[in-house]
């Protein structure tokens, strides 16, 4: 038996697939952002007047889009190469991101606000009002402007409610004097929270409103591809891994969500490296979308409820699957199975017209997906994949169902 420390250290010596993990976390910053391009450029616009004329007007944006759709990681690219050209303008510009999610309160929010300023407060306990003064002091004394970004505004809107929000973003209605030193970006999952404040104040905060809508898979197949080559050594992330984590998540099936893609992509290759596999394959990403996706395991008691036939085709899907080792086949292939396992079971197969059914019906209920052939395809075909992993255990579980609704096997 090997002792404890043995076992630790073998699984930390083991090899990896991995070069740079953390280049998969949320909280990475990437050097591009593909399909970001035109938000970026809205921004600069929005933002154009506050190195070219500081401090002559106060600018705002309004990011809004979906989970996993770009908001708070263009926003940091955005305030970043902002700084940097304001540096070369002689502007000091100071970029500060605040989470509303964990900054909930108007005191919390301008208290972080100070924070990442560097603000020397005095230790007696202050108000809110009174941070906010100090902060407007002190941009004052040093010139310098900020580009405040709250990021999960909706939710503060919610929990600080609109005298908070106005207190926020119409400050400078009472130093009708100052120099407007506080510009803000507002992130947020959608507008509807906004529904609580009053007309000027709602005005005020959308007037320049940039969108991120959901990637599409051929959008996630761009990030994920230059996220693999920061990630992972060269060799060990086939395209068609790629291709098919994006086609999972990309807008036309799901969310077109990156932040989820991008997770796939990490726990994928986490179990690659406890099965010592070397490179991650097309069945570590099916285990690894139902660790992140768990709703697929649900899918295993819809099972339960499907006509023989529409099992038959199923398992031979998963058969077709495990055999090539692919993430798609197309469906002459598994209908070619089918009708081979009709045959060893002593029923009669249906036809091409009901398996098409099949199809239009698994893939409603989130069995199956498809999608059309395309490139590394001879003709046009429809190609089949089974997301929830892994197909062993998928396979026996048909095989199961099949025999409690008749199937006799040989």
């Amino acid at each position: 038996m090997s002792r404890p420390r043995d076992i630790i250290e073998g699984a930390i010596s083991s090899p990896t697939v991995f070069r740079n993990k953390d280049k998969l976390y949320p909280e990475y910053i990437p050097r591009r952002l593909p399909h970001r391009e035109e938000q970026l450029k809205q921004l600069a616009l929005i933002f154009k007047d506050l190195l070219l004329d500081p401090g002559s007007a106060p600018h705002r944006a309004f990011l809004v889009g979906g989970v996993g759709t770009g908001k708070t990681v263009t926003s940091r690219v955005f305030g970043g190469s902002i700084m940097d050209l304001a540096e070369k303008r002689n502007v000091k510009l100071r970029y500060v991101h605040v989470n509303c999610h964990r900054d909930r309160t108007l005191y919390s929010v301008v208290s972080e606000i100070a924070r990442q300023l560097k603000l020397p407060l005095p230790t007696r306990g202050l108000s809110a009002q009174e941070i906010m003064a100090y902060i407007l002091e002190y941009l004052d004394e040093r010139n310098m402007h900020v580009i405040i970004a709250l990021d999960e505004f909706d939710y503060f809107a919610r929990l600080a409610g609109s005298d908070a929000i106005y207190f926020l973003v119409r400050t400078y209605d009472e130093y009708p004097w100052k120099a407007k030193r506080l510009n803000f970006i507002f992130i947020s999952r959608d507008s509807s929270s906004l529904g609580m404040l009053d007309p000027a104040t709602q005005s005020y905060l959308v007037r320049s409103t940039v969108r991120f809508p959901p990637y599409s898979s051929r959008e996630l197949y761009d990030i994920l591809m230059d996220r693999v080559a920061e990630a992972f050594y060269p060799g060990v992330v086939d395209e068609e891994v790629i291709r098919y984590i994006a086609d999972i998540e990309g807008s036309e099936h799901r969310n077109g969500n990156a932040r989820v893609a991008l997770e796939i992509l990490l726990i994928a290759g986490e179990i690659a490296d406890r099965e010592e596999a070397g490179r991650v394959t097309v069945e570590h990403v099916r285990k690894a979308n139902t660790i992140v996706n768990p709703e697929i395991t649900v899918l295993y008691d819809t099972l339960k409820y499907l006509p023989l036939h529409e099992l038959l085709f199923m398992f031979a899907a998963v058969r077709v699957l495990r055999e090539r080792e692919k993430a798609y086949a197309r469906i002459g292939e598994i209908e070619a199975e089918y009708r081979r396992l009709c045959e060893h079971l002593g029923l009669k197969p249906r036809r091409h017209t009901q398996i098409y059914e099949y199809v239009v019906e698994l893939r409603r209920i989130g069995v199956i997906d498809t999608r059309t052939s395309g490139k590394g395809y001879r003709g046009k075909s429809t190609l089949v994949a089974v997301n929830a992993g892994p197909l062993d255990h998928l396979e026996r579980k048909l095989f199961e169902l099949i025999s409690s609704k008749g199937g006799v096997w040989g």
